[in-house]
């Protein structure tokens, strides 16, 4: 039994009519001569659920919301609540399959169950398949949604073992090393609201000074008059003497990204040369994480540009950085912070937009390699559980219309640089897909690499974005502007190899 951190419990929190906080993946496999079906897929997941707590566990509500939930085992585990199948019609291309993703990536996930689902879809091109996993990020973050993804892929495509009977049977096979641990019972539940709720105060006035100690590096706080002197102030009082690099601006501008978003999705997903990637980091000195966001920096200018909205400030960008330990044998729940840093789409020679991109996200890395942020979690903590379930979808929707804090969220998520396969079929792509919040924008962008490309997954709001594939595009542009090698020599003549790859 364990309860929802505050973080984990803000995913929760978030949901809306026009929020759905699923974190997902959509594989592209070749189906090895017909081995990837539904019965061979529900067959793997029941054999190893055990090993993915994340998709054994539902929610156990406190009554009232008084509290946050706990994650218990799910008894009455059925496969048929998580395992789906649906078929193209024809022709079935990439954009259809798009559209089909995003309106499952669209719906929220039922909570009288473990929060996952899994859709095999057939009908694609040249006899492949593909596999949309979505997991809610109340249960994972980027590494333990890797770690829970690894548990159902094998290194080659060969035969499994004969499964035992209770896993034919469609139910979860118990560990027989680990007993089932009860649910908590509703005297215990209220009783440790109880006490909750009568700590808060102490642990409120923790939560401010805490983050007040990064006030120069939260959205809309850190452009408030004096909020570098009360956040070294707030150091000083911690007990923190250890010197941070100071933040560039983070004023947000306004673009077509930002406002309230609907409940619509739309989505692409693309890949490009994890080695030309790499060959332009190392020409000029710089990280393939850097690389990554001068992509997408040159991609948003581009989309910007056409639709005469590109704003004269730089965008401001969150990037999640995860900060759970190796081994700390933890896989549900959330471990992550994340940096904010401009991105120089304001900048229109693509050699000084590039050198901008890398002098930014090298500061931020020196800033959080002294001092991880902590003020995503003590945000999360202020407010006492039931107000926080009741007051966030009306604090983020405001937010949209009034401050927004960033313009949109990127993530990179590394992979393994090597095939693998599910149910014997090769993994040939895997695009990552990611939540949309109105506080947090109405596009984000997330990659992952794997076996020699990075693979791209944007979803938008059509709302705020009406062209999702064009932003695709223009991300291909970008790498192959970059890939030009008068870029990398020209970069190294005007300004030197003085950035510190990450």
């Amino acid at each position: 039994m364990r309860q929802l951190t505050a973080l984990d419990a803000q995913f929760l929190n978030v949901e809306s009519a026009t929020t759905a906080a699923n974190v997902a993946g959509l594989a592209i496999l070749d189906p090895a001569g017909g081995h990837v079906t539904r019965d061979n897929l529900a067959a793997l997941l029941l054999e190893r659920l055990h090993l993915s707590p994340a998709l054994s566990l539902r929610l156990a509500e406190v009554p009232f919301g008084l509290d946050r939930p706990y994650w218990v085992p799910d008894t009455e585990f059925d496969i048929g609540n998580h395992l789906f199948e649906t078929t193209l019609l024809p022709p079935g291309g990439e954009r259809q399959l798009a559209e089909t993703v995003a309106a499952i990536h669209a719906r929220r996930l039922d909570r009288a169950h473990p929060l996952w689902e899994m859709h095999l879809i057939n009908g694609l091109p040249d006899g492949l398949a593909a596999v949309y996993t979505k997991v809610h990020h109340a249960a994972i973050d980027g590494v333990s949604g890797a770690e829970t993804l690894a548990t159902l892929l094998d290194l080659s495509p060969d035969a499994r073992d004969p499964l035992p009977p209770d896993c034919r049977s469609g139910r979860t096979p118990r560990r027989q090393d680990q007993p089932d641990q009860p649910a908590p019972g509703l005297v215990s539940m209220l009783a440790a609201a109880a006490v909750q709720t009568a700590i808060h105060p102490m642990r409120a006035v923790r939560s401010v000074v805490r983050a007040a100690g990064d006030l120069d590096a939260i959205p809309v706080a850190s452009a408030l008059p004096g909020s570098r002197l009360i956040a070294r102030a707030a150091r000083f009082v911690a007990g923190d003497d250890k010197p941070r690099p100071e933040l560039p601006g983070l004023t947000v501008p306004r673009t077509p990204f930002n406002g309230p978003i609907s409940g619509r999705r739309h989505l692409s997903f693309g890949s490009v040369s994890l080695k030309d990637v790499k060959s332009v980091a190392k020409a000029n000195g710089m990280s393939v994480n850097d690389i990554v966001m001068a992509l997408c920096t040159s991609a948003l200018r581009s989309w910007l540009e056409e639709r005469a909205a590109l704003p004269d400030e730089p965008l401001v960008v969150a990037v999640p950085v995860a900060v759970r330990t190796a081994g700390a044998g933890e896989t549900v729940g959330n471990q992550i912070s994340a940096m904010i840093a401009p991105m120089p789409t304001n900048v229109a020679d693509p050699v000084q937009r590039l050198r901008a991109v890398g002098a930014t996200m090298s500061a931020a890395k020196r800033r959080f390699a002294l001092a991880p942020p902590v003020w995503l979690d003590e945000l999360c903590s202020l407010l006492p559980a039931p107000i926080t379930s009741l007051a966030t979808p009306a604090i983020f929707r405001l937010a949209s219309v009034t401050f927004p804090p960033i313009n949109l969220i990127i993530s990179n998520v590394p992979g393994p640089q090597f095939p693998l396969y599910l149910c014997g079929g090769r993994i040939l792509s895997y695009y990552p897909l990611s939540v949309l919040t109105d506080m947090s924008g109405g596009v984000n962008i997330t990659c992952f690499s794997y076996d020699g490309m990075l693979d791209f997954g944007v979803v938008a709001c059509p709302e705020r974005m009406d062209d999702v594939w064009g932003l695709l595009s223009h991300l291909r542009t970008a790498l192959d502007e970059l890939s030009d090698e008068r870029v990398g020599d020209e970069f190294r003549d005007r300004v030197g190899i003085d950035l510190v790859a990450g």
